[in-house]
Formats: structure tokens, sequence, C-alpha cells
């Protein structure tokens, strides 16, 4: 009997094959969401509450073993695996506290003379099927903001993983199965990127399309939509803005942190550090310090602070745009290096705003210091991007915080704190090339993934 065919995933660190994914055909593809069209919940409310509070314990207690996957297959080191783990927590928890929530509205008919004497009700039904798409950077949490909100809501749900970090998501079905979800509502298909899409696409069937993933991808799928609702987050560009009165300790602190989590491989990493020339060489100083005092490599290595990007072609595209920044004027303060998906965390000052380096997303350990002279030129340059997704400030100064939270163009602006600081129940999304539809969040995914219905009763 020939073997189902199945891709091999690797470690970005060792380059050693970690597990496999079985690659669905396109007959397998189409037979999930015939399959999960065809399911319809019979979980109480309740009984969906209990189910998603269990998986959240569950994934808990395997933390670690969680954590020592997504590292084996993404390259993050652990201290990253072990806070996404933590978050996927969050997610399943406040997806089943969602789901008790009466989600209903009352209306009384006889507020206008062209009413009637008595009430209309709403309340919130799940579409027939969603299907999700989610990229590497976020193995679990990015799956987890796509199926618990899913099962919360009762909508059934076809999800493809990234085909370089599957397989935290299978394991995370697994779970699903064993905390006793009926068979049907939730499916995971790997495989081919373009043919899923393909078949996801041309699915009478599925009423939602939610993508977290590339710009080219997104707008591509958007152009294919048709007559169905979107939830698509493609990324960000995002600043964090650093005035005159700022805390440099704290901005420096911020700016480490927002650059170089996750190896960097974050849409709301920061990406450019906006800093305005009273304090820009100060701020320079004490970003270089925190950089080099992280370690990088070993993902495994507890000891290890950025581990690898995804693979070794993405650290060479990253390196090549700090060459290219560094050819066109840019300093180039720490770091530069790369040891085949390793890129050490790197600081520059003084980046041409038209380099690649900070024109488009550059998705790893880079903190590129652009300098502004004021506030008025700190905004317009934070704004001079496609991408509107989260954005940070640093200052005590309320008139420039108001102008920032007004001026900015960007779904989040958050004050002394890094662009990515929300909690995973919290609307979530850009606008521009950072998204297109709902945002994501617990509450707003659920939102995508029903509608609301109306029915009226005589008051007599």
């Amino acid at each position: 009997m020939t073997p189902a065919p199945a891709v091999a995933v690797r470690n970005p660190y060792t380059g050693e094959v970690v597990g496999e994914a079985p690659i669905a055909s396109a007959e397998e593809v189409v037979g999930a969401l015939d399959s999960a069209a065809g399911f319809a919940s019979s979980l109480s409310r309740h009984e969906r509450s209990q189910l998603l509070f269990s998986v959240a314990d569950r994934l808990g207690a395997l933390a670690d073993e969680l954590a020592h996957l997504i590292s084996s297959e993404s390259g993050l080191c652990l201290k990253d695996t072990r806070h996404e783990v933590s978050r996927s927590v969050d997610v399943f928890r406040f997806a089943a506290i969602e789901a008790l929530r009466d989600d209903g509205e009352v209306f009384a008919g006889d507020i206008s003379t062209n009413g009637r004497d008595g009430r209309a009700y709403t309340f919130r039904v799940p579409v027939g099927l969603v299907a999700a798409i989610t990229p590497f950077n976020h193995p679990l949490n990015q799956v987890a903001h796509k199926l618990a909100p899913a099962i919360a809501a009762g909508a059934s749900i076809v999800l493809k993983p990234s085909e370089k970090t599957p397989l935290a998501a299978l394991r995370l079905a697994e779970l699903l199965c064993d905390a006793g979800l009926p068979p049907g509502a939730v499916q995971i298909v790997c495989g081919d990127p373009a043919a899923i899409v393909d078949s996801f696409l041309a699915h009478d069937a599925v009423e939602v399309i939610t993508f977290t993933g590339g710009v080219a991808i997104g707008k591509s799928i958007a152009a294919r939509l048709g007559y169905r609702r979107a939830v698509l987050e493609l990324g960000g560009n995002d600043p964090l803005i650093v005035l005159a009165d700022a805390d440099l300790e704290e901005a420096a602190r911020l700016a480490v942190q927002g650059a170089f989590r996750n190896s960097g491989q974050r849409c709301t990493a920061v990406k450019r550090i906006i800093a305005v020339n009273e304090v820009g060489d100060e701020l320079a100083e004490r970003v270089v310090h925190g950089a080099r005092a992280l370690r990088a490599g070993d993902p495994f290595d507890e000891k290890t602070d950025v581990g690898t990007v995804i693979d070794a072609s993405a650290a060479e595209r990253i390196t090549a745009r700090i060459e290219t920044a560094i050819r066109a004027g840019a300093t180039l303060l720490c770091g530069g290096e790369r040891n085949g998906a390793v890129v050490t965390p790197t600081v520059l000052d003084r980046v041409p705003v038209e380099t690649e380096l900070v024109a488009r997303e550059t998705f790893g350990p880079v903190a590129p210091i652009i300098r502004v002279r004021n506030l008025d030129e700190a905004i317009v340059t934070a704004n001079a991007t496609p991408y509107a997704l989260s954005s940070a400030v640093c200052t005590f100064d309320w008139r420039a915080i108001s102008r920032c939270i007004r001026e900015l163009r960007a779904g989040t602006v958050n004050i002394r704190e890094v662009p990515g600081y929300r909690s995973e129940i919290t609307p979530f999304g850009g606008i521009g090339d950072s998204g297109l539809g709902v945002k994501e969040g617990v509450r707003e995914t659920m939102r995508a993934m029903s509608y609301t219905k109306l029915y009226t009763l005589p008051w007599t």
C-alpha cells in the first residue's frame, strides 16, 4: 500500500526533520469542507464554554511540551514559545467566557408613531462554515485565534496552518478531540497553500474567510472573495515614536523588547524607531546596550533570547536589506551577522526612510532608528507607509499623546508600551495594507463568525 504523501517539517536551527504533516489532496480538502458544512453544533452555550475551559486547562498542563514543539518547528526560543502557549491559554479562556455572554438586545415596538405595541428581540446565529489560513510565526496562538472563537460561536471551521509550522495546529486539534469536540466541528488540512485557498474560495458553503499572512496573498484573496465575509490581517510596519521628554530607559527597553521578541517575526513588532534628534544619540546607545545583552542561537538553550527566523532564505533577505540600508547611509551599531537561519540582534541608526528596511515590513530581529526634528515630522514619518496596524509613543506630554491618538494612521496607538501590546480579547487589526474586514480578537472574531437574527412578538 502506497503511504499517504506528507510534508517533512524541519527545525530551522539544526535542519533536522522534527515531524511530518499529511498533504491533503484536492478531493480531501473538498471532503473536509463538505463534512464541516454539514455539521450542526448541538452543544449548548454551557457545553461549549466548558469544552473551551477544558482545552485551556490542557494547554496549561502541557505548556512545556507545546513550547518545545513550537520551538522545534519554528526555531523560536523557549522564552518566546512559552509566552505563546500562555497567550493561547488566554484565548481559550476568553472564548469560554464569551460563549456564555448574553448577546441579544430588546427593542420596544412603540417608540415611534409607526411602531406597534410589542417587542423586538435579537440573538446571534453561527455562520454555516468558516475557512481559515494561518501563518508560520505564531504556530499555536494564531490557530487558537481562529478555532476558539469558532467553537464559542457554534460555527464549524476548516483550517489550513502554515506548511512550515503545522505541528502545533495538529496537536491542538488532538486536544480538542480529547476534550470532546464533536467530529466535523474543526478540521485541519495541510498542503499546498495556493491549491487549498483555491478550494476554500470555490466552495459555496464557505461564508467567512479568515486569513493572517502576507499582503500579496491577502489582496489576492480579497479580489476573489465574492459575496462573503473577510477577516484579513496582513502585517504591519509599526513605529515606536520617542519624543524629547521620554523616559529613555523605558523607551530603550520597549524598543529592544518590541524589535527582538519572537525573532522580530511579529506583525506588531517594532519595525521603526522614530526618535527626535534631542534624544537620538542616548536612545541609540541604550538600545545597543540592550541588544548586545541578548543571546542569539540555539532555541532550546534556556539562556537564548533570540532564536532563528523561519529559515535561511528569510535570514538572507533580512541581512540583504541591512546591507542595502548601510550602503544608503545608515550606520550599523551592532549585529547584522547571519549564521544559517540565525540573525544576530541588529541596531542601525540614521536609517534613510526610503530604504527597503523601513519602507517595507522587515520580518526579523532588526531595530532601525530614524531621526526626526519634532513631533510633526514624527507623525508624518510614521504615517508614510501603506501599512497601518499598530503604533506606540513614548512621552508624558498629554498634548502630544492626544495628537498621536488622533493623527497616527493605525488600528492601535499604545502609549508607553510596545506597538504589539494588547489583550487576546480586545479588537485587533489595521487598515490599508495591514488588513481588511472585521477585526480580530476573540469577541470581534465571534461576531464575524455569526450574524444577528431579529424576531418580534406582540405585547398583548
